[in-house]
């Protein structure tokens, strides 16, 4: 029963910490709650993010203040035409042994090697470079001489893309946006919020953030996320949902099978889970429930769901179709009822 009785103790310890990560957050970034939200639903999940929105609200801010509460180390990396996987990663280089006078080779770490990452406007950098980046997300390591390079953990990487200004840029691939777990919107902020911002940011006193999280205590967080426990109903409704994606899948709505080129895949289902466990452990809930898996859908889905030619004449956005599905998808049993608080399940 110990097990059990620790881990529904760091449940509420985690929730306590939500809420200290949001105080910091409100010191420095006015509103846009629900992206730090899902952002530190990723942290959690073990997961990666992209940031997509125009120049000048603070997606920057937002992730050097992650990194400071944290108590992460934080690194930039801006890309651009020119940029060479080895600026990422890291090269070799010749260094002569004072003692014998021999030459030897030496790693000098690039920039990737830092707890987070923000690699802003990866879509202005050339495919060869994106791989690079890209291939350390998911190895959590890099190979230089043949040599491997394990990165530091925790690792989280960011990536932004501005809407605007396509012209020379190098969209992602849809198999390299399968990488990150979550694509997060960041919008316009309301009228009170954009008064506040022009308010606090045009004096002399700027806030600050501290560090509320180490390392070790995020890793250790990110293990009990993974222990969080989610029905069969559940992990049946998450599966539904993804499935529903795909065209041709039997049973396809004729709205996807009209508007869909390509569904989402089955990393799909997987972060729906764990993005729905992360959420449930934020608000201090015992298990995964449906309404978790319908709050990280979106972001989920909204870069695995490849819309047509109809679709794009029609304005249909996947965010559109993912609220529509969700609409649609049943629920397996008593999805609300069935998953059992983690002191149960983890002490049978």
């Amino acid at each position: 029963m110990e097990s059990g009785s620790g881990d529904v103790a760091a449940v509420a310890r985690l929730r306590d910490t939500y809420r200290r990560l949001r105080e910091g957050f409100q010191r420095v970034i006015v509103g846009q709650d629900e992206v730090i939200e899902q952002m530190l639903i990723a942290l959690f999940a073990g997961g990666h993010c992209i940031l997509e929105g125009v120049p000048g609200l603070a997606k920057t801010l937002m992730i050097s203040s992650l990194a400071r509460c944290l108590n992460l180390s934080f690194k930039r990396v801006q890309f651009t035409p020119d940029l060479m996987p080895s600026d990422i990663t890291g090269t070799e280089v010749i260094q002569e042994d004072r003692a014998t006078g021999q030459r030897v080779f030496r790693f000098l770490p690039g920039p990737i090697f830092a707890n987070v990452i923000l690699a802003d406007e990866i879509n202005r950098t050339p495919p060869k470079t994106q791989a690079a980046m890209l291939e350390a997300m998911q190895e959590r390591q890099v190979t230089v001489g043949g040599v491997r390079h394990a990165l530091d953990a925790p690792f989280f990487v960011l990536a932004t893309q501005n809407p605007i200004e396509q012209e020379g840029t190098y969209p992602l691939p849809e198999a390299q946006q399968d990488r990150f777990m979550f694509k997060i919107f960041v919008r316009y902020p309301s009228y009170e919020e954009e008064f506040q911002i022009a308010t606090t940011t045009t004096v002399d006193q700027m806030a600050t953030v501290e560090p509320v999280l180490s390392g070790a205590e995020i890793l250790e967080l990110q293990q009990l996320v993974r222990r969080i426990p989610a029905a069969p109903a559940i992990v049946r409704y998450a599966l539904d949902l993804a499935r529903r994606t795909r065209p041709d899948e039997p049973g396809a709505p004729e709205l996807v099978r009209r508007m869909v080129n390509w569904g989402a895949g089955p990393r799909a289902v997987q972060f729906l889970i764990l993005g729905a466990k992360a959420r449930a452990a934020l608000y201090g809930q015992p298990y995964a429930s449906t309404e978790d898996i319908r709050a990280v859908a979106r972001p989920v889905l909204r870069h695995r769901v490849i819309m047509n030619f109809t679709a794009q004449a029609e304005n249909y956005t996947p965010d559109r179709l993912v609220d529509e599905l969700l609409e649609q998808v049943p629920v397996h049993g008593s999805a609300a009822i069935d998953s059992e608080p983690i002191g149960r399940v983890l002490s049978a």
